[in-house]
């Protein structure tokens, strides 16, 4: 085994950390044009309604409003993990931002859902005249305008988690392998990839609820005032207001689980990638003693491996034995002999 490194080697050792997610670039762009379309469609609303002195057309502005601000945070995200992809600071990259943004807007989608289940609810105790054609015209186009977003934004986003390993092309830059004494072997290894299937992205997938919450929102309104304008049921209106709150808020639990899980290093339900690397390396004789297996960007995962051998070999020979693994984008391999 080697004691120490040349100089010539160095090099070579040396590797960014640059774990964004595959879709980074076409996500950022999508939401931008999302925002744009959110921001001109609530000034024309906010606009109209105080020219023509509707309320439902302003509340409805300022509902969107909210929306809009959300997904700020998701285009800031994107725009900030790329800018500062190769600060070393970020010793892990910033691949995990979008989680961070994601779980931000988690709880502004939470918020939304209190606020609309306690302003039904007081509709409901003190019912309002609704000025149902108005109201109606401002559900609709406030529908079409989130169904255009969510096209946009649907492109890019990752419906449900995809946790399994994809065959696609995987191109590993072999950094070498460094020796520390007395404790072991450790190799650090970046894998770039070559992703077409698009693993969970929890910042598009924030931007895409709140659009698809505003969206639901709106057909629950179109019902509800159709249904009270035929037949004068003027408690549907915010009967659907809490429902559509109570859903809202189920989404917006679930977003904060998963992104929250990303930020704690916590291993999903389902993940097979511990399982799939001890199933990599492990042998009658070459034994796991420690794994630590964590997220680092969307479809990029980091693995610390600690091998206790009798039979030690260079950190490589491990490292070769997950290169399968395409989600793994960050290895440290660490070999003991066994005592």
């Amino acid at each position: 085994m080697r004691t120490g490194i040349e100089n010539t080697g160095v090099n070579a050792l040396e590797h960014d950390h640059i774990f964004l997610g595959a879709d980074h670039a076409v996500n950022e762009r999508r939401i931008w044009l999302v925002i744009a379309l959110t921001a001109v469609m609530m000034v024309a609303e906010i606009a109209a309604g105080t020219a023509y002195g509707s309320m439902a057309l302003v509340a409805d502005g300022w509902h969107m409003s909210t929306h809009a601000s959300a997904l700020l945070i998701s285009a800031l995200a994107y725009l900030f993990a790329r800018k500062q992809a190769r600060n070393p600071r970020f010793t892990f990259g910033t691949g995990k931002l979008g989680d961070l943004a994601g779980f931000a807007s988690a709880i502004i989608l939470a918020l939304i859902a209190l606020l609309m289940a306690w302003e039904s609810w007081l509709r409901l105790a003190n019912p309002v005249p609704i000025g149902f054609a108005q109201a109606i015209a401002v559900a609709v186009i406030g529908l079409a305008v989130n169904l255009v977003s969510a096209w946009l934004l649907g492109g890019g986003h990752a419906h449900g988690h995809h946790h399994g390993h994809h065959a696609h092309g995987h191109h590993a830059h072999h950094h070498g392998d460094h020796a520390h004494h007395g404790h072991g072997d450790h190799v650090h290894d970046h894998h770039a990839h070559d992703h077409h299937a698009k693993p969970g992205d929890n910042n598009i997938r924030a931007a895409y609820l709140h659009v698809i919450a505003d969206a639901m929102t709106s057909v629950f309104a179109i019902a509800a005032l159709t249904l009270g304008s035929l037949y004068g049921w003027l408690w549907l209106d915010p009967i659907m207001g809490i429902v559509g709150g109570l859903v809202i808020a189920n989404w917006s639990w679930s977003l904060m689980r998963s992104s929250g899980g990303v930020l704690l290093d916590v291993v999903p339900h389902g993940e097979t990638l511990p399982a799939e690397i001890r199933h990599a390396i492990e042998t009658e004789e070459d034994r796991i003693t420690d794994l630590h297996v964590w997220q680092v960007g969307p479809g990029h995962h980091a693995a610390i491996v600690a091998v206790v051998t009798p039979a030690p070999r260079e950190p490589a020979f491990y490292k070769g034995r997950l290169s399968a693994l395409t989600e793994l984008s960050h290895v440290t391999v660490e070999v003991t002999r066994a005592a």
